[in-house]
């Protein structure tokens, strides 16, 4: 019996030695990194209609939609947070010839769940986490609609809001030179009919399909071209209501970075019906549901222009304008709902040495709705950042 127990504990033993040095191996071939930075935003805002209370997520960033105001509250407010300050952590395999990559960020932003009463503490949330081996890519960031590259340099934690596709989610892609191609998670959002509320359906079993195509130019210019096919579906019960409907979306969006000399110029133009979530942070709906239950895809365009100057190695300037429109047929939609939307931006950032940044930035925007009325937000904003 004793002989049988020290043949299995051998046994193991042997196993533990051989995948530690499997592990040890493994660990040799890889490299690991630490990155991320500490922000530090000081916020004076007015918005035109009395503010937001104190944590809404417009008092974090600019968030179109978000600065109708609330009545009977001050129009001026001024903000401190520290949290945009992020940390990531990669790992990079040399796997018998295959490339293995890991990767996953977490910053503290758009939470609720802490008070700037006492210890101002809030969660970590994921920004990206994926894995990647050779050409595909399994897990959440960037999706392959959005080019983030071309996103211009402001303080603001978006920047050019209205203007950009922006949504970090869940997806499988395949990469292959300039082509990109991917399955991404639907979720689709609506208006019930004659209303602003809206509808968060997960329902259906279709992913959204994103192809994008990237190329380097000659003189410099890194351009983008991106096609975005979605279905619009909702499949459940509403105000007693049971609804089962779907709809075509589609959208898409050219951008890139054009080099002057050492100054640059960044844009994006993007337009599709259909496009909801993806465009504006959600500040339209992708459809409306018509008075039989029916799906009509809403149609927008939205885009930026952005330059950045170097007015010398230290200091370095940028002058950013974005825009956004939808197309509601207010029969359907009703006429409490977004319209259109810009903002405007120019910022004069210095940097003493290279990981450190400190930066002003003013910025203006405006929210109309279709019967008119509007909210307006005008902000400067202080910011020190160090990027490890």
């Amino acid at each position: 019996m004793k002989k049988k127990q020290l043949s299995v504990i051998g046994v193991m033993i042997a196993s533990a030695l051989s995948a530690a040095s499997v592990n040890a191996s493994v660990l040799d071939d890889t490299d690991m990194q630490f990155g991320g930075y500490i922000k530090v935003d000081t916020m004076f805002s007015n918005y035109s209609n009395g503010a937001p209370d104190s944590g809404h997520i417009s008092r974090q960033f600019y968030v179109p939609g978000t600065i109708y105001g609330v009545d009977g509250n001050s129009e001026q407010v001024v903000d401190f947070q520290a949290r945009e300050s992020r940390f990531n952590f990669k790992t990079m395999t040399d796997m018998d010839g295959h490339k293995l990559t890991g990767f996953i960020e977490l910053d503290f932003m758009t939470h609720a769940d802490g008070n700037e009463r006492v210890s101002n503490s809030y969660s970590p949330r994921i920004r990206h986490a994926f894995i990647s081996y050779d050409n595909w890519t399994f897990g959440q960031t960037w999706t392959t609609f959005q080019n983030p590259s071309a996103l211009p340099e402001n303080l603001d934690f978006v920047g050019a809001a209205e203007g950009t596709p922006f949504v970090r989610q869940a997806q499988i892609r395949y990469t292959n030179g300039g082509f990109q191609f991917s399955i991404e998670n639907p979720e689709t959002t609506l208006n019930k009919n004659q209303s602003a509320s809206r509808i968060v359906s997960g329902s259906g079993m279709v992913p959204d399909f994103v192809a994008r195509y990237n190329i380097k130019t000659e003189g410099g210019a890194k351009l983008s071209l991106a096609a975005l096919a979605r279905q619009l579906n909702v499949d459940s019960t509403y105000d007693d209501i049971q609804l089962d409907s779907t709809a075509l979306g589609y959208g898409v969006s050219f951008s890139g970075i054009l080099p002057i000399g050492k100054d640059d110029i960044k844009f994006s133009a993007t337009y599709g019906e259909g496009l909801g979530r993806y465009m504006a942070l959600n500040y339209v709906n992708a459809g409306v549901l018509d008075s039989d239950g029916d799906i009509e895809a809403i149609s927008s365009f939205g885009g930026y222009i952005a330059y950045r100057h170097w007015w010398n190695d230290k200091w370095r300037s940028s002058i950013t304008a974005s825009a956004f429109s939808a197309d509601n047929d207010v029969e359907l939609t009703g006429e409490n709902v977004n319209k259109d939307s810009y903002s405007g931006y120019v910022n004069l950032l210095y940097s003493p040495i290279k990981p450190l940044t400190f930066g002003i930035e003013y910025m203006y925007a405006k929210n109309s709705k279709e019967n008119d009325i509007d909210g307006e937000l005008n902000r400067v904003m202080f910011s020190a950042k160090y990027v490890l």
